[in-house]
């Protein structure tokens, strides 16, 4: 597996915060141009992550039922194999996008529990009607 960036005409750069305006030379990283013309995008509601001591094996998958322990095996339909360094640096771009997602919408809760409003999925009760005031 080959560490230099694809490149053609169609790149775009993945610094896009860097000011268009600001030459090359004050830059603080160099851009690196990537190629997206044959990625392929999926859907993960479900991750695991296992690894060995010189790589992070990243699987993903949908679980058809997110809520409790699911009855049904989980099928993995992608796998990232990436060695710690990348994996700190995705890390860190992750927690930076999350960061600036709060910062905008407010805090993400990850426990289901706290997020479910009480009542949402409850049946409605059925209140007996009261006579009407004259």
């Amino acid at each position: 597996m080959s560490t230099e960036p694809e490149q053609d005409k169609n790149d775009t750069p993945t610094n896009a915060d860097a000011p268009a305006e600001q030459p090359a030379a004050e830059t603080a990283r160099p851009q690196v141009r990537i190629d997206d013309s044959k990625v392929n995008a999926c859907y993960a509601n479900f991750c695991r992550v296992t690894g060995t001591p010189e790589e992070l094996i990243v699987d993903f998958g949908v679980n058809p039922q997110p809520m409790g322990v699911p009855t049904e095996p989980i099928p993995v339909t992608q796998r990232i194999i990436t060695n710690y360094y990348t994996a700190k640096r995705m890390l860190h771009a992750l927690q930076m996008s999350i960061q600036r997602h709060e910062a905008t919408f407010g805090v993400l809760e990850t426990d289901v529990q706290k997020r479910v409003q009480p009542g949402v999925f409850a049946q409605p009760q059925q209140h007996p009607q009261q006579p009407k005031k004259q």
